[in-house]
């Protein structure tokens, strides 16, 4: 049985002091997870050992970070490398958000570059793939993704590829308080393991966790989560708030 994934992607929010106080609520508000679930916090850098060390002996529960560069080292000054990460027990990387992508204009043979990196060190992708509005209007989304995925994902083995991660983001829906119907969810986490099956096989395509990524909240996350191609969320402004996203991993199947 493959994952089922609640990711918070905290973006550049809250204090140290404020993330902690989050974390130590969800801690006490959680029950403990089955061996198919997951709950992951994607943590501003310089909070990852705080939140890693308040999470240690709870099973199922990760860290990860929000990004990396990629490059393993070297005379990149502001940028973190997944040698760091590794070094302080970072689990989760998440490769290729959105807004990654508009802001920094990261392409898609960068993110594979990332890709690569965080295999070798053992870090394991969240990669992010969706389209915009106009996208979505023209009704090629389902084109402009697959691009994303092959570009991307399609130079790793079988093995690589097995029990990987995605979180497909309908970015007209991210932040926007508009969210994909549950049939939208379905039809497009269907087609991405499609692609998947296609390009390998059943097996891998069977394999991997694809997260809806679009204004996930406790109101509508278990009709999103029920379909079967979808395993789970990856959350962004409920993720903080302790009893939404609480309510939000009690939705995985």
């Amino acid at each position: 049985m493959r994952k089922q994934i609640a990711a918070a992607n905290w973006k550049m929010n809250l204090t140290i002091q404020q993330g902690e106080t989050l974390v130590k609520e969800l801690v006490e508000a959680t029950q403990e997870l089955n061996e198919n679930q997951e709950a992951v916090f994607a943590v501003p850098f310089p909070y990852l050992v705080n939140v890693k060390n308040i999470l240690a002996g709870k099973s199922h529960v990760f860290v990860a970070a929000q990004n990396c560069y990629n490059k393993v080292s070297g005379a990149y000054t502001g940028e973190v490398s997944v040698e760091i990460l590794k070094s302080i027990g970072t689990d989760y990387v998440i490769i290729g958000h959105s807004e990654r992508r508009e802001y920094f204009a990261e392409s898609n043979q960068m993110l594979a570059d990332k890709i690569d990196i965080c295999i070798e060190y053992g870090l394991k992708p969240i990669f992010c793939c969706g389209e915009a509005l106009e996208i979505r209007e023209a009704g090629t989304q389902n084109i402009f993704v697959e691009k994303q995925i092959k570009e991307s994902l399609f130079h790793l083995s079988a093995e690589q590829l097995s029990g990987f991660v995605i979180a497909y983001e309908p970015i007209w829906a991210i932040g926007t308080g508009k969210t994909a119907t549950s049939t939208q969810a379905q039809e497009i986490h269907a087609y991405i393991r499609s692609v998947i099956a296609n390009g390998y096989d059943n097996e891998v395509a069977e394999s991997i966790s694809i997260l809806y990524g679009g204004s996930v909240k406790a109101a509508n996350a278990k009709e999103i989560f029920s379909n079967p191609d979808v395993d789970g969320g990856l959350v962004g402004g409920a993720s903080l708030m302790a009893t939404e996203f609480a309510a939000i991993i009690r939705s995985l199947k």
